[in-house]
């Protein structure tokens, strides 16, 4: 998900992509300086009053923001009994709307203008992430963003990341409609091209008591049709794998399966390793026993290859959570960048990238000296900047240490096992403990 600078991040981007096409060797405005803003139009307005040698200029404008109806409903708050607690925090779904206006002071010149950046944004009607990221990095020195105060955060927004691409549509302005609007903006009128960018996902860092995993669950699955997998076990009753367990699947028809395939197409990852244990229904297999593949939510299916090495069978695909291993330790503390906070930092592993959505929740238990306390944070984003299995963490200065605290680690929605104690009544909760 994208944080608050993703709206700039936007802009900037756009702002790169026009900028490059007009320096292109092949482009008509090589040898003539292109001038490309991201200001209000009084603002361009003044500017080219005030200057006595007028050089061409291309500008883009966000004059409005709006909810995105698609994203609108989708998972809404969730809130605890009380009202007050949260447990979930949804992202913000926003389309920008844009005016992309061309200043020439020169026969045709504008014409020129708009022509050459309406080709750019006809060529590049999504903006993929390799592009995104590229743009913001050169956004990354003060002299590429006209030093802006903001150019050091915005390779960190997180517009790369989020899971919505950012899609360029034409839109629709009447003249009534763009009659008011320039009268509004206080600017003469000149040559525009309104657009659409949709959709900026905004994830609130806000920090969250998520609820404790289900103790118990029942699960009857009824077999459909021949050659499917039907249900993926992990271990011990166990609702997420580690990736050295041996998970359990079943179904019907499976006594040729000799291949077990597993992809995450977020990160590109796609391998396979082979199945055993392998009967008419049922088969076994290790996900990862190197441990080298990120933790997150993966495709399951299972092919069938002959001698040959081909393959005569695909079964459909099942979704199978690998989770982080996150053990019991003592977590080094020390003060945080203010008063109020507290830097925490543990281990776990495979280790995580920036680009994944991490976080970490300390719970105290029932009967011990701490007093109530829930919270989930994120990763220090000043430190979070590369893969690791050692990340910082900032929590509140009420974070208690008394007595071990329950730990879960979660890593693209995906959380760590918690042990549980079932030879008491009612089950407890056990570890894996934090010490602070």
């Amino acid at each position: 998900m994208s944080n608050g600078l993703a709206l700039s991040g936007v802009t900037a981007v756009l702002q790169d992509f026009l900028r490059n096409a007009y320096a292109q060797p092949d482009s008509p405005f090589a040898s003539i300086p292109v001038t490309v803003s991201c200001l209000a139009p009084d603002q361009v307005q003044a500017s080219q009053s005030s200057s006595q040698d007028q050089q061409a200029q291309v500008n883009l404008f966000l004059h409005q923001v709006t909810h995105n109806a698609a994203w609108r409903n989708v998972d809404l708050p969730s809130m605890s009994a009380d009202g007050q607690t949260r447990l979930s925090s949804p992202p913000l779904a926003l389309d920008l709307h844009y005016l992309l206006t061309v200043y020439g002071s020169q026969y045709w010149e504008s014409e020129a203008l708009l022509g050459c950046a309406l080709t750019v944004l006809h060529e590049n009607p999504v903006l993929v992430r390799a592009d995104i990221a590229k743009a913001l990095a050169s956004m990354a020195t003060p002299t590429q963003s006209l030093n802006s105060p903001l150019w050091q955060g915005l390779p960190h927004c997180g517009l790369a990341d989020q899971i919505e691409m950012i899609k360029i549509t034409p839109a629709t302005l009447g003249r009534e409609e763009m009659a008011w609007l320039w009268t509004a903006l206080k600017a003469d009128y000149r040559l525009t091209f309104p657009f659409q960018a949709s959709v900026v996902l905004i994830e609130p860092a806000l920090p969250a008591s998520p609820a404790l995993p289900v103790l118990h669950r029942r699960l009857h699955v009824d077999p459909a049709q021949a050659a499917q997998l039907l249900a993926v076990t992990p271990p011990h009753g166990q609702l997420t794998a580690l990736s050295t367990d041996k998970v359990d699947v079943t179904g019907e028809f499976l006594s040729a399966i000799t291949t077990v395939l597993l992809s995450n197409p977020r990160y590109g990852i796609a391998y396979s390793v082979p199945a055993a244990n392998v009967t008419a229904t049922s088969f076994s297999f290790v996900p990862d026993a190197g441990v080298t593949q990120p933790a997150g939510v993966y495709t399951l299916s299972a092919q069938a290859v002959d001698a040959k090495g081909n393959v005569s069978h695909t079964t459909n695909t099942l979704p199978l959570a690998l989770a982080p291993t996150f053990a019991t330790q003592n977590a080094t503390v020390v003060p945080g960048p203010t008063a109020a906070t507290l830097r925490v930092t543990v281990s776990f592993k495979p280790p995580a990238s920036p680009g994944q959505s991490v976080s970490l929740a300390l719970t105290s238990l029932p009967n011990t000296a701490n007093p109530p306390f829930n919270i989930a944070v994120e990763p220090d984003p000043k430190t979070f900047l590369a893969t690791s299995g050692t990340v910082d963490f900032l929590f509140p200065s009420s974070l208690p240490n008394a007595a071990p605290l329950l730990g879960r680690l979660v890593v693209d929605g995906v959380s760590s096992l918690v042990q549980i104690d079932t030879s008491v009544h009612p089950p407890a909760f056990v570890g894996p403990m934090v010490t602070v």
